[in-house]
């Protein structure tokens, strides 16, 4: 994890106090259902809960007060995080605390608390999708009908509306906004079964209740470590997240191109551009962006790579999920957050689209005469030929020569076309005669 590209409330899900509070909280769950089951005394399962609410009760913050250092001490000495923690939390409570963990595996620990710690991830990266929605969507309506040339291969193709290019946006992050719901309830799952998941040693109503006080679903069959099928398809969530992140940046870096500019990045009163160029403004916010969407797909590989575990289990996940935890969710949630301020922000300039939509004498109607022709009794490739010879003078013009005028005067053309009907086809608006409809299609009725 980054500081430059962490916000507090992302990062602190991944604290060591944090993760360490949910081992705890998973503990102390399970030793009240062990407790009601008649394995170990209802006052051992109290005595856990009694120091853990007198610690946060007697703390500034309200959180109970973990030692860290305390824990990581013992670790040195027992090459062991869970055990290590379990010794630290006895020497808090006291003798009760020897029936803590019974019949449970380290893995039931480990897996349930990172479902929780990815689960509290995905619904601030919810929230932050909604957030970012409802800035596309404000900046879309405002550019509804706001002309800009369409780009296919980078070269112009026809005339589309910038309010179109944000609805794309919007679909598309509306589609990733469902996938992450999908994948937060297939994280969410909780295991508790023991050593190689049969529940020889433990009763699978202790995992039923340890899932319902941490908000998780049971998993069917943990085999002692949760599948990491459900870790792939998470990350791989965030990594297609990531990739739209990067569309829509590279789309406004190519936007703020300087032969382009038809909008650009907001630039700060007192910002600089560049150590040697004054009149420098780069579009270094989606420049950033992009790559901090390669850094969250990055993370999405060794996830694949997780799922093929030996056996009942191995760690090899766990190095890797240390890593990519903390870092895929903690990247992913700053590079939302600084998209949306992009858009809100952005600067759109319809005079220079509209000056760009111009500039290559009428180029992009050209389909339009193609169809007139054909359906005025041309063949396919004649119409064709036609159109293309004159636009062919057009873009070796520069845009110096009209298309218009050069098929008004082409004999092959006029006879099959009037003037009139040729002029008929180079009508800007009636290229935008269906964007209400896109728009019914891609925002919800309010």
């Amino acid at each position: 994890m980054v500081p430059r590209y962490a916000r507090a409330q992302m990062t602190a899900i991944w604290s060591p106090e944090t993760r360490l509070r949910i081992w705890f909280e998973i503990e102390a769950h399970a030793t009240d259902a062990l407790a009601e089951l008649g394995v170990v005394p209802k006052d051992a399962a109290a005595a856990l809960w009694r120091w853990y609410d007198g610690a946060k009760a007697a703390s500034p913050d309200g959180e109970a007060p973990i030692d860290v250092a305390a824990i990581d001490a013992i670790e040195a000495v027992t090459k062991h995080d869970v055990i290590a923690f379990l010794t630290w939390v006895a020497e808090q409570v006291g003798p009760e605390a020897r029936f803590m963990h019974q019949g449970m595996t380290s893995s039931d620990v480990l897996d349930t608390a990172l479902a929780v710690q990815l689960s509290r991830a995905a619904d601030i990266l919810i929230a932050d999708l909604d957030t970012l929605l409802a800035a596309i969507e404000k900046r879309a309506h405002e550019h509804k009908y706001t002309p800009t040339i369409g780009r296919s291969h980078g070269i112009h193709a026809e005339p589309v509306t910038f309010g179109l290019k944000l609805a794309q946006a919007y679909a598309e992050f509306s589609r990733n906004r469902e996938r992450l719901i999908a994948a937060r309830a297939d994280i969410a799952t909780c295991a508790i079964s023991g050593a190689v998941g049969t529940f020889a040693n433990i009763d699978p109503r202790v995992e039923e209740h340890v899932a319902e006080k941490l908000g998780l679903s049971v998993e069917p069959v943990s085999t002692q470590v949760i599948p990491r099928d459900r870790h792939a398809m998470f990350f791989a969530t965030l990594g297609v997240i990531a990739g739209s992140i990067e569309r829509l940046a590279t789309e406004i870096r190519h936007l703020q191109r300087t032969e382009v500019l038809e909008a650009e990045e907001y630039f700060s009163p007192g910002q600089k551009g560049s150590s040697a160029m004054p009149h420098k403004r780069n579009p270094v916010l989606t420049e950033n962006l992009t790559g901090l969407a390669r850094m969250v797909r990055g993370y999405v590989t060794p996830a694949l790579d997780n799922v093929a575990l030996w056996h009942e289990r191995d760690i090899s996940h766990s190095s890797v999920e240390r890593y990519i935890g903390p870092d895929a969710t903690i990247t992913l949630d700053f590079a939302l957050a600084r998209l949306t301020g992009v858009v809100e922000k952005l600067v759109v300039y319809p005079a220079r689209m509209q000056k760009n939509l111009d500039r290559m004498g009428g180029l992009v109607h050209s389909q339009r005469v193609l169809l007139a022709l054909t359906q005025a009794g041309v063949s396919r490739e004649d119409s064709y030929r036609l159109v293309q010879r004159n636009a062919m003078k057009v873009w070796e013009s520069d845009g110096e020569l009209s298309l218009l005028e050069l098929l008004k005067a082409d004999p092959e053309v006029t006879a099959a076309l009037p003037a009139d009907e040729i002029e008929a086809r180079f009508d800007l608006d009636y290229h935008f005669k269906h964007v209400d409809t896109i728009f019914a299609r891609v925002f919800p009725a309010t």
